[in-house]
């Protein structure tokens, strides 16, 4: 995979992409009630067409997208839902529901995610094993991850290794941090 076609592709979502954003920051939802991010998420993941499970663990959904040739299963994940905190930046996209807001960048983890999707999928040909992409709901307080496990994300096909990302103010652009 060509570097260049990797920017291109960035470049073909990136408005995309900061409009999925924008959404999710504007109408943030609690944990396990994330019922329009799920829907948008799904939704935008079967326009690119990507196979799509929903309602795992209330609002959870997977995307999976197989690759060309054989070789592991690679899980990326994302958190989706947000803090019960009044929002007070003065943003175009600021939350429009009083007393909820995304604190903790899960709506760029959404965002980026699914832009992540729509690059390997047009890679995908080129990729040698799966990618599943994993939206997880009621990261920050209840528990999203064990109750998607419990039903079976980790399964069919089987995944041999997994990623979660997080945005960090304190990175510089350009600069991938791992632990």
């Amino acid at each position: 995979m060509a570097n260049q076609n990797i920017k291109d592709l960035v470049e073909k979502y990136y408005d995309q992409v900061v409009e999925l954003r924008h959404y999710f920051h504007m109408y943030p939802e609690l944990a396990f009630e994330e019922v329009k991010t799920a829907r948008r998420v799904a939704d935008t993941l079967r326009n690119h067409g990507i196979e799509v499970k929903e309602g795992i663990a209330k609002t959870g959904v997977v995307g999976l997208i197989k690759g060309g040739k054989p070789g592991p299963t690679v899980l990326l994940r994302a958190d989706m839902d947000a803090l019960r905190l009044n929002e007070e930046a003065n943003l175009s996209y600021k939350s429009k529901v009083p007393g909820v807001m995304h604190a903790c960048a899960h709506d760029g983890h959404t965002a980026g995610l699914l832009g992540t999707a729509m690059i390997l999928n047009e890679i995908k040909e080129q990729i040698s094993g799966n990618i599943k992409v994993l939206f997880q709901p009621a990261e920050e307080d209840a528990g999203g991850a064990l109750p998607m496990i419990e039903e079976g994300v980790l399964e069919n096909p089987k995944v041999d290794a997994a990623f979660g990302i997080h945005l960090m103010g304190t990175v510089n652009e350009g600069v991938i941090q791992l632990k």
